[in-house]
């Protein structure tokens, strides 16, 4: 009894959602970074230089998010039959490189400063990254609802929240000019933009990077979806199972369900069987490419328990 997939139908219209704010983000993102980028240069700050670097980086990988996710709707061709799937997660990880890639810029920068610190105009940085702020916040509200969906979407998020921590740190170094003439503030406030721009760059990195090596997504676990297939009284084995990202919203999975001895199940009772499967992975796990070998008897290979995912 062979196995075929399941391609349940994915929602565009969440998808194209997922475009609108990234094009939202995009516009109020590339205007505020002329903005901050002349603000920089005019005001001698580097926080705020290292937060316009940041920005710009923000800017292309809205881009680059835009063209993931354009990539992602293309239709199955006879050279890509699942499609591009895998462009969204390859947006990602260029999101991620560009954001450790200028945490190590704004650290040189920084460290050059801390020991030589030159004239910072206080008033113009607070004034111009308080606008940053602004535009940080609304890009990153636009994103909210959409950062759990995809790595794409969870990047482009994260990109955000590290450019409003670094508009708040330009921010308080303007304060400590203003106040009590602390240009050191503004470089030490660079290192910690620099470090959050790490750190989320890293974790988007570990993120794409297990999605590429075909690793168990994220919220489901082996053990859970065999147990799930061994309720159904008709099965007496589950084995040969593997869980992995067609997209990082798109859980994929193969597996082989032995039926019970005494089972008398014809293939059509069988193909029948398997649909009430693979509904009720798609309801309980979100699965929605689900292929399964429903055999008669084990397979005659050594390893066909449940916890074999060989």
């Amino acid at each position: 009894m062979g196995g075929d997939h399941g391609h349940a139908g994915h929602t565009h219209g969440g998808r194209a959602a997922q475009g609108r704010a990234l094009w939202i983000a995009l516009g109020v993102n590339l205007t505020f970074l002329v903005v901050e980028l002349g603000g920089g240069f005019a005001f001698n700050s580097l926080a705020l230089l290292a937060d316009a670097v940041h920005m710009l980086t923000d800017v292309a990988g809205l881009a680059i998010a835009l063209i993931g996710q354009s990539l992602l709707a293309r239709p199955a061709t006879d050279r890509h039959t699942y499609g591009l799937q895998r462009a969204e997660v390859l947006a990602a990880q260029a999101n991620g490189l560009l954001l450790v890639g200028a945490a190590i810029w704004i650290a040189i920068e920084a460290v050059g400063r801390i020991g030589s610190p030159e004239p910072v105009a206080g008033g113009g940085v607070v004034v111009v990254a308080a606008c940053g702020l602004v535009a940080n916040l609304v890009s990153a509200a636009v994103l909210l609802g959409h950062r759990d969906e995809t790595v794409n979407l969870a990047g482009a998020f994260w990109h955000m929240i590290v450019d409003a921590a670094g508009s708040i740190g330009a921010i308080v170094a303007g304060v400590a000019v203003l106040a009590w003439d602390a240009t050191w503030v503004d470089p030490v406030m660079s290192m910690l933009i620099g470090v959050l721009a790490l750190w989320s760059g890293w974790r988007l990195l570990a993120d794409t990077t297990r999605i590429l090596l075909e690793g168990t997504p994220r919220g489901l676990s082996p053990e859970a979806v065999a147990a799930a297939l061994l309720d159904d009284d008709r099965i007496e084995d589950v084995h040969h199972l593997h869980l992995w990202n067609l997209a990082s919203d798109t859980p994929a999975m193969t597996v082989h369900v032995l039926l019970r001895s005494d089972d008398r199940t014809t293939m059509h009772e069988a193909q029948n069987q398997r649909e009430e499967l693979r509904e009720m992975l798609d309801a309980r796990f979100g699965i929605r490419h689900a292929t399964i070998e429903m055999e008669c008897h084990a397979c005659d290979v050594p390893g066909t328990k449940t916890t074999d995912r060989g």
